[in-house]
């Protein structure tokens, strides 16, 4: 009877982890912890984009596993934690040359005239906001610390028990 028992639990689990695979996934597609709303970004680099949801791999990272009496959400990448929780991040010189290069890549991309002045298009406004904000974070001093606000409800260890 108690292996019956431990069968059934197995495979409730195993449906419940199906189940809630797939509301993790359909996150990221309401851009929102189930019915809590994520923050909007105040980032230009991508207006009206999703949230969280720039190459995918966030996305793709969440992984579960069921044990004997919980299935347990998790992630293995570092930067997840932060969009947990939130928090700060110090700028370090690696990083201002990461922002000079998105700077350089931004103002790259403008829109010409024949005469070399800059297209007054939506296009090139967007990307004339973009470079605006990649030159304030390569001119952010290093030590200085950016703050990063919380996306989701804690996801590492999440226990669902029956």
């Amino acid at each position: 009877m108690n292996e019956n028992i431990q069968k059934i639990i197995k495979n409730i689990l195993r449906d419940i982890q199906v189940e809630m695979t797939d509301e993790f996934d359909q996150n990221f597609e309401r851009q929102a912890f189930f019915s809590e709303a994520w923050q909007r970004r105040k980032s230009p680099t991508r207006p009206g984009g999703h949230i969280l949801v720039d190459t995918g791999q966030l996305r793709r990272s969440i992984k579960s596993r069921t044990t004997d009496n919980s299935v347990i959400f998790y992630t293995d990448l570092p930067y997840a934690a932060i969009h947990n929780d939130g928090g700060e991040i110090v700028v370090t010189q690696r990083m201002k040359r990461f922002f000079w290069h998105k700077y350089y890549e931004a103002t790259g991309s403008f829109g010409r005239k024949k005469d070399g002045s800059r297209r007054n298009d939506k296009r090139t406004n967007q990307l004339s906001t973009e470079a605006e904000f990649w030159k304030f974070m390569a001119l952010k001093k290093a030590g200085t610390t950016i703050k990063i606000p919380r996306f989701l409800p804690p996801l590492n260890n999440t226990q669902l028990k029956p």
